[in-house]
């Protein structure tokens, strides 16, 4: 059966990620094959959420106004391709003990909630490229897959060490066509 939601971290999983932030709309590149994984999640209906940090805006390296104008050019990147994204929520804290700051449930838990659907009756995926991301999603009792997107390469040793049975994926896409392919 099918998931209602997956839920995907941003930098890294849907576009190219920067060392040095993504601090513009410039810098914003997406990963075709994802854009192409959200449209075939959309297609079979499954609800998909984006939870970041974006510890960039809490460091003064762009602004929320920035980082609004960077969330549009997500929005239309995947518009473009017939896609679309339906919850979208970051964190901009730098505290680690910040509720919604990766690997703390917090944002998860308010995408999950603002659907209506709970890990304990639903599959939420949530996909990632980071050790703190697969982190979030056992804190928020989501299932966590890793990409080998941006971090993910240099991140799955660590995340396999720690998780034995951690899916791990080339990309989003390899990820959808493999859940879509089970059912």
């Amino acid at each position: 059966m099918l998931p209602k939601l997956v839920i995907l971290d941003r930098d890294g999983v849907i576009n190219y990620d920067s060392p040095d932030y993504i601090k513009s709309p410039e810098e914003w590149i997406p990963i075709e094959s994802s854009l192409q994984a959200i449209r075939l999640l959309n297609e079979h209906g499954i609800l998909v959420g984006v939870a970041s940090n974006q510890r960039g805006v809490g460091r003064g390296l762009y602004d929320e106004a920035t980082l609004a104008l960077i969330t549009e050019k997500m929005y239309q990147a995947c518009a473009d391709v017939g896609a679309h994204i339906d919850a979208w929520r970051y964190c901009p804290a730098l505290e680690r003990t910040h509720p919604d700051h990766k690997p703390n449930p917090g944002m998860l838990l308010s995408i999950m909630d603002e659907f209506n659907i709970s890990p304990q009756d639903d599959s939420v995926y949530f996909v990632g490229d980071k050790l703190s991301d697969v982190e979030a999603a056992i804190n928020a009792q989501c299932l966590p897959i890793m990409v080998e997107t941006g971090y993910g390469k240099e991140s799955s040793a660590e995340a396999i060490a720690q998780y034995l049975d951690l899916p791990i994926y080339t990309n989003l896409l390899a990820f959808v066509e493999a859940l879509l392919k089970d059912d």
